[in-house]
């Protein structure tokens, strides 16, 4: 019998080399373990929270479904990250590619290297935004609000 499906959100960045390479790369991989892949609109946005001068990011969202549990599914995205050239320097340096694992259904996991929901979700536009644009009803299961209001509750862009 086949493990069920879950659906999950994926946060897709990148701010090194040729970003919109790096962003197809990484949704032609994911189709490879999320089925009824879809895609948001990528938007550039400007850095925020990382440090020294980095270039802007490209970023967007996927949303699917998948048999993997989310620790398989973590080392899925860290193993595409890994092939698309991702190096890990130090914090928050610039990088090829970024996967962040954002939803699994209506999972809270709280674990070393991995916590679902995202802890940071909620107060980064550049993920709500495009999360809301394919997913805005879905519900985050830690507070209980849809995504389309959690991008609300940011208010507008400043």
């Amino acid at each position: 019998m086949a493990a069920p499906r879950v659906p999950v959100a994926i946060a897709l960045g990148s701010n090194l080399g040729p970003r919109e390479a790096h962003l197809a790369f990484a949704m032609s991989r994911l189709r490879s373990v999320l089925h009824d892949l879809r895609c948001s609109t990528i938007i550039e946005t400007a850095p925020e929270g990382v440090p020294g001068e980095q270039g802007a990011f490209l970023n967007g969202v996927v949303v699917g479904e998948t048999e993997l549990p989310p620790e398989a599914l973590l080392s899925v995205l860290q193993q595409i990250e890994a092939d698309a050239g991702r190096a890990r320097p130090f914090p928050l340096a610039a990088r090829t590619l970024d996967l962040d694992l954002i939803l699994y259904g209506e999972a809270v996991v709280r674990q070393e290297g991995l916590v679902v929901p995202h802890p940071r979700f909620r107060e980064r536009r550049f993920v709500l935004a495009p999360l809301a644009e394919v997913a805005g009803d879905w519900v985050d299961p830690v507070t209980g609000r849809t995504v389309s209001a959690l991008l609300q509750a940011l208010g507008h862009p400043s």
